[in-house]
């Protein structure tokens, strides 16, 4: 059944990142204005079904919410790209004394996110715009920093992201990120390519030098058809 869904949703994907193709050039990404409003438009058609959809092939975000705790139970946690807010709410229940902040380019995300926050409303804060520097007041750096599914997105724009994240955290924070790490097949990814979509292993050596890796996996899905990015590292 899996195998069935999987074509469908890819389709619907395709479909609507060439609807953004059509009415704004410019390649995704978290460095440019111009480049921040064609992520924000592509998010901002597929908040209604994003839940819905992405089940089918985004893997592993459940054991990166878990991976937040690796290196102790973390008091501040930064999620980036956090889009409907799935993830939030998982982090809220995995560390109930948690405070919690949740960045997404998209306003169609951010107000799909805000209901499923609103039991944990007095230690959580959205906020809506680029990931391009940090984001911590001062004295308050995060303990901890989830990545989902969002650097593979920022093209131009994963190093910044990086980079403001190392600086969003703490000494001795861990940065987790779960993310789209490589394809068999190179049509899907000069496909993904079109999508604006970066996906050839280019994440994890930048992670491993930035990071001190305490996880570094790349599990397969659909049988080696690609495999995702499990890492965890921390600052040192």
């Amino acid at each position: 059944m899996r195998l069935v869904v999987l074509p469908l949703v890819w389709g619907v994907r395709s479909f609507f990142s060439s609807v953004v193709g059509k009415h704004h050039r410019d390649t995704f990404g978290a460095m440019t204005t111009d480049n921040d409003e064609a992520l924000q438009r592509y998010y901002d058609l597929h908040a209604g079904i994003y839940d819905a959809t992405r089940w089918s092939f985004l893997f592993g975000r459940e054991a990166a919410v878990r991976m937040l705790g690796t290196a102790g139970t973390p008091k501040r946690i930064l999620e980036i790209g956090c889009g409907t807010g799935r993830n939030l709410a998982s982090i809220c229940r995995e560390f109930p004394e948690a405070h919690v902040t949740g960045v997404d380019v998209s306003a169609a995300m951010i107000q799909k996110a805000t209901p499923k926050i609103l039991p944990h409303i007095n230690r959580v804060r959205l906020l809506q715009q680029a990931y391009d520097r940090p984001v911590h007041t001062e004295g308050e750096s995060f303990d901890a920093v989830l990545c989902s599914y969002s650097l593979t997105m920022f093209n131009p724009g994963w190093e910044t992201a990086i980079e403001a994240a190392y600086n969003d955290l703490a000494p001795g924070g861990l940065m987790v990120v779960c993310d789209f790490h490589d394809w068999h097949f190179r049509f899907f990814k000069r496909w993904l390519g079109v999508s604006r979509v970066r996906v050839d292993g280019h994440l994890r050596p930048v992670l491993r030098s930035t990071f001190k890796a305490v996880v570094d996996e790349t599990p397969s899905a659909y049988g080696r058809v690609w495999q995702y990015l499990l890492f965890a590292g921390i600052k040192e």
